[in-house]
Formats: C-alpha cells, sequence, structure tokens
C-alpha cells in the first residue's frame, strides 16, 4: 500500500503467508511503480519480513526497510484497516468454490473498486486513483 495515496500497489494471494509470497507483493509494488532508491518499505516483524530474501531484495532494489515495533499494533494500522475493509466488504460475503475464484475476486476488489472507487478520508475523499491524478496535475 501506497501511504500516501493509500492505493495499492503490490499484491498476491496464496493459501499461506510465506516468503515467498511477501516477495510476489513486494515484485509486483516494484514492477508497478519502479520506486526510486531509498523508498521507504514497512512490515511487521513476521519471519517472512526478516528472511535473508526479503532482505536481499530491499537492497536489491535500493529500498530501505522499516518494521514495527513488537507489540505496537499501532504502527501497521492502515495496512489492517485495509485487510478489514477487504474481509468486510468482499471475502466474509461470499463463498469461492476455488482458490483461483478467491484470488480473481480479490484482484476484482482492489483493481475495480478499491483502489479507482473506494473514498478515503485521509485522501480528501477520493479514491487513491483520483487522489494520485490530481496531485499528479496539480501537485497538491
Amino acid at each position: 500500500m501506497d501511504l500516501y495515496s493509500r492505493q495499492i500497489v503490490g499484491w498476491a494471494t496464496q493459501a499461506t503467508m510465506t516468503r515467498d509470497l511477501v516477495l510476489q507483493a513486494l515484485l509486483a509494488a516494484v514492477w508497478k511503480r519502479k520506486p526510486s532508491p531509498g523508498v521507504l518499505v514497512h512490515s511487521d516483524q513476521e519471519c517472512q519480513f526478516t528472511s535473508d530474501d526479503w532482505q536481499s531484495f530491499l537492497k536489491a532494489h535500493r529500498m530501505v526497510p522499516s518494521m514495527s515495533r513488537r507489540e505496537n499494533c499501532h504502527d501497521n494500522a492502515v495496512a489492517e484497516i485495509f485487510f478489514g475493509a477487504l474481509n468486510k466488504e468482499r471475502i466474509k460475503r461470499r463463498i469461492y468454490p476455488t482458490p483461483q475464484a478467491a484470488a480473481s475476486d480479490v484482484f476484482d476488489y482492489i483493481e475495480m473498486f478499491y483502489n479507482p472507487v473506494r473514498r478515503h478520508g485521509s485522501a480528501g475523499d477520493l479514491s487513491p486513483v483520483e487522489f494520485e491524478r490530481r496531485y499528479a496535475r496539480h501537485g497538491s
């Protein structure tokens, strides 16, 4: 998630949260955004984010790691709010016949609703896509 606009810029789905899963999501974000060196990547302290693979990826892409403090839920509040919305607005309302159907539905939620349509108070009551569009046009 880009904390400035609240746009989901990289994501991946899998039955369990593995080191490979978080790397897939980060790779998707890097591919989509092509960040400048020094961009901050924040995570919690789960083993996926403390792995050598994660740290090597960040270093190779000249990204700066940032981690939550132990037992401080506020550090990841923005991400937790997104996951809460995803569960409430989509996942808990459906029964998926296959993992592929679930992944497709998550894609639709993020790319067809959350990023281009869902409004955020922190973004001036605009969707993440519209917020970024206006900033690119007007610089504010």
